[in-house]
C-alpha cells in the first residue's frame, strides 16, 4: 500500500517521470505498510482505511500538531534493532515514517485511546453546547468526534469561559471565538496558501485565541501617526477568505449571508463548476425548495485542489434577482411588454429573416456561455443566418488577437496544466493579473513558489500585491508596451541587438529562465490592447522553448474560441476560408458548404460600426453589458439604431431595454453543461434547480425551427454530442498573426498613459446583490508614480481628476511604485467605470490634475482619450 502525501501533508508530487521511489516499511495495527519515505503516519493510515481522529490536520496545509487529537502509541527500533515505546503518545499528523515503526492508533492501543478521549475532554471543556444553532451542526467533525473518541459525561463542572460573539473579521465571514479549537487550520491556510495576513493567534496560554489580524498585538511595525487597531485587530479584505469557512473544523468561523439559514440535513448538494472566471473551479450547490442558500469548494485535485476564491463561493445571488426576466418580451408601441413563447419566437424569427435579406445580422453572444450554447450559436449564426458577423469578445479587442486565437488555442486541446504551472522552473504573467482575473491559477503559482522555487514575472506598470506575495518580478512596461518586452526576450535568446529603450538585465534573466524546460508564459486577454504583443508572446515560446497558454477572464471564452465565436473562425480551430474546412462543417451540420460563409466577417467593432450606419440591419444578442465594452456609448447608439434586435438575457440589461424581442435563458443552477476552462479541459457539470427556464441552446433550437432549420441541440445532451461531432481538425491552420509595431503614445505635460484591468471584486453583474461580499472589494483608487503624481501636484490621499474629452473621474491618488507618466484606474470597480466615463481603454492618454484644478468636459483632447 502506498501512501500519496509527504511530509508537509500535500499529495506526492513525485520525482521525475519514471524515477525509482524510496520507501519505508512499518507495522501500523498489526498490519505491513510501505509507503515512500517521508510520508505522514496519518497518511499511511487513510491508505490502509484507518481512521485517526483529527482536527488542526489538513492534506493540503502544512503540519502542526496543534490540536493534539491524533496521538498515537509508538515504538520504534534502537541502535541495536531492540523495539522501544516512546514515552508519551505522539502526533501522527507530524509523525514521519520510519523503517520498522511499529504504531498502534486508538483502534488497538488503549494508551492511544486514552489520550485521544483526555484531549477530547479538553478541547469540550469550555466549549458551548450550542449546536442547535450553530451552522456547522449537523457537519461538524467536533461534533462526530465528540461521540466516537469522547467521554459520555462531561467532568467539567465550573463556568465555561465566553466571549463578546460575533466578531465580524470581515463583512462576510464571522468569529465565534468561545467555539474555536485552535487548530490553526484558518491561520495557516493565510499564511501558507492565500499568504494574507488576515487572521492569527494572538496572546499565549490560556489568553490564546484566533482573531483578526492586529499589527499592535503581534509586534508588526506599525508606521508612526497610525492609530492603534481596535483590540480584535482591523478588518481584512482577502479574496479567499472564504475557505476558511470551510476548512474549519468546528463553527468558529461562519458565513454572514448563509448564518443561521439552514440545516445541513436539510439541503440538497449539487457538483457544479464556477461561472465567474475560465478556472473551471469544482464547487458545490448547497439548496432547499429550489432556492440556493450556500456554495462550498469542491474537491478536484487537478484544477482548484479544495480551494475557490470568494467570488465563487459568495457570489450566487444574480441568478435569482428581482430584475432576473422569467417570461418572453415583446415591443409593441415602443414599449416591452410579456408575450408567449409562440408568438416571441415567430416575431423574432420574422424579425431575424428581415434583417438577414435587408443587409445581415450580426451576432454578439458574449464570453459567459456554455460549451453547448457556445457551439449552438456558432451553427445558428453560420448555417441559420448565413453570416460570419460574430464575435464573442465583450472587451478591447483586435484583428491581431483573433488571429492569434485562431493560430494558437483554437483546437489544441490540452495544453498547459494547473499541474506544470504549479511544477515551473519559471512563469511570465504577460498582460495578466493572476489573483485578479484566474483566482485559482493564482494559489497554484503561490505553492509552486513555495514549494519548487518557481520564479515569476509580471509585465506590467506596477508590482500588484499579489505579484508581490508569489515573491515575483516586476518587468515595468507602460501599456502598450508589452510586446517591446516580449520581443526583447525573444532578441535575447536568439542573440540579437536589443532596443535601447529596455533594460537588459532583467530581459536576461526573464530570457535565462525562460529557457529552462517546463517553463511557461501566461497571456492575458489584456494583451489585445498592445499593438504587437501576441505575435512578440508567439516569438517568445518559439525562441526559448517555453509552452505558451492563453488566460482569458471569462468562463466562456475558451469554449466560444473552440466553438469560432470569432470571424474568420469555424469550429475546431478551422480557417472559415479554407474550403476543405467548411466542407467537413457543412456536413456535420447537414447543410450544403455554399450555405455557409466564405468571407471572413465583422469583428465585434465593426459590427457595432455597421450597425450604428445601417449596413447590418439586425443584431443578436448574448448575455452582454454594454458598460463592458470599449465604447459603451457607441455600442447604445449602434443598437439604438439598428433595425431590429433579439437579446437572449438572464436578467434585465441595457441590451433588452433596447430589444424588441427579449427571450429569458437559465442561469447556470437550473441547466447542465460544461465550461471550456484556459487548460483545454471540458468541466461539465449537473442541473441544481428544477426549473422551467431554457437555456442558450435550445432556445436557438426553437428559434431555428422557425426558420427552417435544426440545430440538433433540443436537449443539453443533444447540444453536448452536436459539440462534440466534428473530428480534429487536421488541416492548415490560420498563420499567426503578422508583426505589428508599437507605436508609443505622446505624453504631454498633464497627461499619462492609461492602465487598468479589471478587479477580482467589482461592480459586474454576476456580483448583483451580494453586499455581504461588496463589503471586502477593494477601493477604487488612482494609482501613479511619485514623480507623475508631483508633476501635476498631488500627493497620497489627494483627490485626482482623470478626464478625456468624454467625461471624467474623480479618485483619491495612491502613489505607487511604477513606471512613471502612467496613471493606473480599476477597470469597472463601484464609481469608477473607466470605459464608460472616460471612452477610453488602456494604452490611451488620459488628462490628470487636481480634482478642483480639472477641465470640465469637452476640452480639448489629449492624446488618444476620445477616439474610441
Amino acid at each position: 500500500m502506498t501512501a500519496t502525501a509527504d511530509k508537509a501533508g500535500r499529495a506526492a508530487d513525485g520525482g521525475a517521470a519514471g524515477a525509482p521511489v524510496e520507501t519505508v516499511t512499518f507495522t501500523l495495527d498489526e498490519l505491513e505498510v510501505t509507503v515512500p519515505k517521508g510520508t505522514l503516519v496519518i497518511r499511511a493510515a487513510e491508505q490502509v482505511g484507518i481512521a485517526i481522529p483529527r482536527f488542526c490536520d489538513h492534506p493540503l496545509l502544512a503540519p502542526a500538531g496543534a490540536c493534539r487529537q491524533c496521538l498515537v502509541e509508538v515504538a520504534t527500533p534502537d541502535r541495536e534493532g531492540n523495539l522501544r515505546t516512546m514515552p508519551k503518545p505522539q502526533a501522527s499528523c507530524t509523525l514521519e515514517a520510519t523503517p520498522g515503526m511499529v504504531v498502534k492508533t486508538q483502534r488497538t492501543s488503549e494508551v492511544a485511546a486514552t489520550a485521544q478521549r483526555g484531549v477530547m475532554e479538553l478541547l469540550l471543556m469550555n466549549h458551548p453546547l450550542d449546536c442547535p444553532v450553530c451552522d456547522k451542526g449537523g457537519e461538524c467533525p467536533l461534533q462526530n468526534q465528540a461521540m466516537t473518541h469522547g467521554r459520555a459525561t462531561s467532568r467539567f463542572r465550573d463556568v465555561k469561559r465566553t466571549f463578546p460573539k460575533p466578531i465580524a473579521v470581515s463583512t462576510e465571514i464571522l468569529l465565534d471565538r468561545e467555539r474555536c479549537v485552535l487548530c490553526q487550520r484558518c491561520t495557516r491556510f493565510s499564511e501558507e496558501v492565500a499568504g494574507d495576513a488576515f487572521i492569527a493567534l494572538q496572546e499565549r496560554g490560556a489568553d490564546q485565541q484566533v482573531g483578526r489580524f492586529d499589527e499592535a498585538v503581534l509586534d508588526f511595525d506599525v508606521p508612526a501617526g497610525t492609530a492603534r487597531p481596535d483590540a480584535t485587530g482591523a478588518p481584512f479584505s482577502s479574496y479567499f477568505s472564504g475557505n476558511t469557512i470551510q476548512i474549519c473544523p468546528v463553527g468558529a468561523l461562519t458565513g454572514a449571508a448563509y448564518r443561521f439559514r439552514a440545516r445541513p440535513f436539510d439541503l440538497v448538494s449539487s457538483p457544479a463548476i464556477a461561472e465567474h472566471d475560465s478556472c473551471g473551479s469544482a464547487i458545490r450547490v448547497d439548496h432547499r425548495r429550489g432556492v440556493v442558500l450556500r456554495r462550498l469548494a469542491g474537491e478536484d485535485p487537478v484544477v482548484n485542489e479544495e480551494w475557490i476564491t470568494d467570488k465563487d463561493r459568495f457570489a450566487f445571488t444574480w441568478q435569482a434577482a428581482p430584475d432576473r426576466i422569467t417570461t418572453p418580451l415583446v415591443r409593441e408601441d415602443g414599449a416591452l411588454r410579456p408575450a408567449s413563447w409562440v408568438e416571441a419566437l415567430e416575431l423574432a424569427a420574422e424579425g431575424l429573416a428581415r434583417a438577414r435579406a435587408a443587409g445581415g445580422v450580426g451576432v454578439l453572444p458574449g464570453g459567459r456561455l456554455t460549451v453547448e450554447d457556445a457551439f449552438a450559436w456558432s451553427r445558428f449564426a453560420r448555417a441559420v443566418l448565413g453570416t460570419d458577423d460574430v464575435d464573442q469578445r465583450a472587451r478591447v479587442h483586435g484583428a491581431e488577437e483573433a488571429a492569434f486565437l485562431a493560430h494558437a488555442v483554437a483546437g489544441t486541446g490540452v495544453g498547459v496544466t494547473f499541474g506544470d504551472v504549479e511544477r515551473a522552473p519559471a512563469v511570465l504573467l504577460a498582460g495578466l493579473e493572476a489573483e485578479e482575473e484566474a483566482g485559482v491559477t493564482f494559489l497554484r503559482l503561490r505553492r509552486g513558489v513555495r514549494a519548487h522555487g518557481t520564479r515569476v514575472f509580471g509585465l506590467a506598470p506596477f508590482a500588484s500585491r499579489g505579484l508581490r506575495r508569489l515573491d515575483g518580478t516586476l518587468l515595468p512596461a507602460a501599456p502598450g508596451t508589452e510586446g517591446e518586452w516580449l520581443r526583447a526576450i525573444a532578441r535575447q535568446t536568439a542573440g540579437e541587438h536589443l532596443s535601447a529603450r529596455v533594460d537588459p538585465a532583467p530581459v536576461a534573466a526573464v530570457a535565462e529562465a525562460l529557457a529552462q524546460p517546463g517553463a511557461v508564459v501566461l497571456v492575458g486577454e489584456r494583451l489585445a490592447g498592445a499593438p504587437g504583443a501576441y505575435s512578440a508572446a508567439l516569438r517568445v515560446a518559439a525562441a526559448t522553448g517555453a509552452r505558451l497558454a492563453w488566460v482569458p477572464r471569462r468562463a466562456g471564452e475558451r469554449g466560444g474560441v473552440e466553438a469560432g465565436l470569432l470571424p474568420g473562425l469555424l469550429p475546431g480551430g478551422r480557417p472559415l476560408t479554407d474550403p476543405a474546412a467548411r466542407a467537413e462543417v457543412a456536413a456535420a451540420w447537414g447543410v450544403a458548404p455554399d450555405a455557409l460563409p466564405a468571407a471572413p466577417g465583422r469583428d465585434l467593432a465593426g459590427i457595432l460600426d455597421d450597425l450604428s450606419v445601417g449596413q447590418l440591419a439586425g443584431a443578436l444578442v448574448g448575455g452582454l453589458q454594454l458598460a463592458d465594452l470599449p465604447d459603451p456609448h457607441h455600442a447604445r447608439t449602434a443598437l439604438t439604431a439598428a433595425g431590429f434586435v433579439v437579446s437572449l438575457e438572464v436578467r434585465a440589461s441595457e441590451v433588452t431595454a433596447l430589444a424588441d424581442v427579449v427571450l429569458p435563458v437559465a442561469p447556470p443552477a437550473e441547466r447542465a453543461g460544461s465550461y471550456w476552462n484556459w487548460e483545454g479541459r471540458v468541466r461539465p457539470f449537473g442541473q441544481a434547480l428544477e426549473s422551467a427556464a431554457l437555456p442558450d441552446h435550445r432556445v436557438l433550437h426553437a428559434l431555428a425551427e422557425h426558420l427552417g432549420a435544426d440545430l440538433d441541440a433540443a436537449t443539453a445532451l443533444d447540444a453536448h454530442r452536436a459539440a462534440g461531432a466534428l473530428p480534429a481538425w487536421g488541416g492548415a491552420r490560420t498563420p499567426a498573426p503578422a508583426v505589428v509595431p508599437p507605436v508609443p503614445a505622446a505624453v504631454d505635460p498633464g497627461t499619462a498613459v492609461l492602465a487598468a484591468w479589471h478587479l477580482l471584486l467589482d461592480d459586474g453583474a454576476l456580483q448583483a446583490g451580494e453586499q455581504f461580499l461588496a463589503g471586502t472589494a477593494k477601493r477604487p483608487v488612482a494609482r501613479m508614480s511619485a514623480t507623475t503624481a508631483a508633476a501635476v501636484d498631488v500627493f497620497d490621499g489627494d483627490l485626482v481628476t482623470v478626464s478625456t474629452d468624454r467625461g471624467a473621474l474623480t479618485l483619491p491618488v495612491q502613489v505607487t511604485p511604477m513606471v512613471d507618466h502612467v496613471v493606473w484606474l480599476p477597470l469597472a470597480s463601484a464609481g469608477c467605470r473607466v470605459h464608460d466615463a472616460l471612452g477610453a481603454a488602456p494604452g490611451d492618454v488620459v488628462r490628470i490634475a487636481p480634482a478642483e484644478a480639472a477641465a470640465p468636459p469637452g476640452a480639448a483632447g489629449a492624446g488618444r482619450g476620445g477616439g474610441r
